[in-house]
């Protein structure tokens, strides 16, 4: 068999063109798989943000909260000592008498 026959030709082309559609429809379903994925991963991706973000709000509502207690304890312990000093520095004066 020689490979100036018209079947063998035919048979080439038939192959190749079955090896190019092939090769397109499977190009074609990766790229709607790679599409499909990318929008459930960016959803997912949203969702854990959103509750990521609602999470770290809720952290920065609570740090808030103890930023002014503590703030209202070191105000109360700041009068305590300033009403410390007082009472000391008039106890000095009595003891030693101002000068």
């Amino acid at each position: 068999m020689q490979m100036n026959e018209p079947q063998v030709w035919t048979l080439i082309g038939v192959f190749a063109a079955f090896m190019l559609g092939s090769l397109t429809l499977l190009i074609r379903q990766n790229d709607r798989m790679i599409t499909s994925l990318r929008g459930e991963l960016s959803a997912k991706l949203d969702g854990m943000d959103a509750k990521f973000e609602a999470r770290f709000d809720g952290m920065d509502a609570r740090f808030d909260g103890m930023d002014a207690k503590f703030d209202a304890r070191l105000g109360s312990i700041d009068r305590r000592l300033e009403d410390l000093d007082k009472e000391v520095a008039n106890l000095a004066m009595r003891f030693w008498g101002s000068r």
